[in-house]
């Protein structure tokens, strides 16, 4: 199958790439770009592990083909940091233990940062909704939700 050029742009910086036409972007992502924190966890776009934002909208990237991304701007889990800082997100998932085997983590964080810029005060239930395209088999939901909260009130500047 021929291959495809695609630019784009994925965490701020330009990148070039060839993908077949039914490659998915979670592949693209992991074995073309070695970013592999998007995880594969079913292939069906149901669990969430795999998730990152398009142009500002989250998707899950097993269900969006790579050659869909040309010119778009794509936000991963490695582009949470800056650095050696963490993002609030990822601290507070640390502090408040809100994850074990880290297999659901990465998309947990990409969709919260995702709320977070849409709506800086969620309700537990908006947080809920949010990341219901989100499982955890490991940890269960209340200690993903207190950090998340956690992380909105830093963010708002009220810790």
């Amino acid at each position: 199958m021929k291959s495809i050029p695609v630019s784009t742009t994925i965490n701020g910086d330009p990148v070039e790439f060839l993908c077949t036409p039914d490659e998915p972007l979670l592949d693209v992502l992991r074995n073309r770009l070695g970013l592999t924190g998007a995880k594969e966890g079913c292939g069906t776009g149901d669990c969430g592990a795999c998730s990152v934002t398009v142009n500002g909208r989250l998707v899950c990237s097993c269900l969006v083909l790579g050659v869909e991304v040309e010119g778009a701007q794509i936000e991963t889990i490695e582009g949470m940091a800056h650095g050696e800082t963490l993002h609030p997100l990822q601290r507070h998932f640390i502090e408040k233990a809100a994850l074990q085997c880290g297999v659901c983590t990465p998309g947990i964080l990409v969709a919260a940062k995702s709320l977070l810029e849409k709506n800086a005060s969620p309700t537990d239930e908006e947080v809920r909704y949010w990341l219901a395209g989100n499982l955890c088999r490991c940890t269960g939901y209340d200690k993903i939700i207190e950090a998340v909260q956690s992380a909105a009130a830093e963010m708002r500047g009220e810790v």
